[in-house]
């Protein structure tokens, strides 16, 4: 490692490290692909993200416990690949961090997961002022924009570009990321509070997946339900008030008894789900 890269280890450190007890990695953390949530960066968003990830620290799951912290980034670069293009035609960018942790006994085993390729998908959570129809332009936080992102209008994908970043809070690893291509990568290389989507579409979005879950598991309970594939075809793209009127049809056709049981369920299930900003990472 060079006597740069660990000057800009130190500026974080309370006292100067040796090479030797650091072990770093290389990370993308993000890029201006469309997401599994439909959304994407814009390349100025990552450049800006950039700035604001230096020093950010690398954490478990979203959850931003003290004992949770496991790595730092130390420095951040935005990197083109003029060979690949993303769905929208834009030339594909990414947020590369590199990021260090301290060699201790306790993380013998995690820096093995990482060189392994087990520990490897990660998630950012930041927040960004602007979130831009890809259909008609406009900021959707403005409510002049109609359009529901992952619906085709006229034969064109709704996706939002997430712009304007204010703040970067963490990183993290996770199973499964937003962003297909986030991850641990080899040795070459009006604003909200949370993280990717504004709070009240999220939150309406959450409702939606709760109610199609609950749905699908009324389904195999009811007697006149048609097969769960055909359902979950039925209700993907169904707004709230219809999916809430289908579970309560549904809930209808199921026996007294067995509804009962399963309302408890829903319930214990939803006590469990405590952290509001779970619908919001990257």
């Amino acid at each position: 490692m060079s006597d740069a890269k660990m000057a800009k280890i130190n500026k974080f450190t309370r006292r100067e490290l040796k090479e030797d007890e650091v072990y770093t990695f290389s990370v993308i953390l993000c890029d201006n692909e469309i997401d599994r949530d439909s959304e994407k960066f814009s390349v100025d968003a990552l450049k800006k993200l950039a700035e604001l990830y230096v020093g950010k620290t690398g954490i478990w799951s979203h959850d931003p416990k003290g004992e949770n912290q496991t790595a730092r980034i130390y420095e951040t670069e935005v990197v083109e690949d003029p060979s690949r293009k993303t769905a929208d035609g834009e030339v594909y960018t990414y947020l590369k961090a590199s990021a260090y942790m301290v060699r201790t006994d306790s993380n013998a085993d995690l820096i093995r997961e990482i060189d392994g390729g087990i520990k490897k998908e990660v998630s950012v959570g930041c927040a960004v002022s602007k979130e831009i129809c890809s259909v008609c332009g406009r900021d959707r936080r403005t409510g002049e924009c109609a359009h529901r992102k992952g619906r085709t209008y006229n034969g064109k994908r709704c996706f939002y570009i997430l712009s304007s970043p204010t703040d970067a809070y963490e990183w993290s690893f996770v199973a499964v990321p937003a962003q297909k291509g986030a991850g641990v990568t080899k040795k070459y290389g009006g604003e909200h509070s949370a993280q990717k989507s504004g709070t009240h579409d999220g939150i309406v979005e959450k409702l939606c997946d709760d109610l199609k879950r609950d749905i699908i598991r009324l389904s195999f309970l009811s007697k006149d339900s048609a097969p769960a594939a055909i359902i979950k075809a039925a209700i993907e793209n169904m707004e709230p008030d219809k999916l809430l009127e289908m579970k309560q049809a549904l809930i209808g056709t199921v026996d007294d008894g067995s509804t009962g049981e399963l309302e408890k369920a829903f319930n214990h299930s939803k006590e469990k789900e405590t952290d509001p900003n779970k619908s919001f990472r990257v």
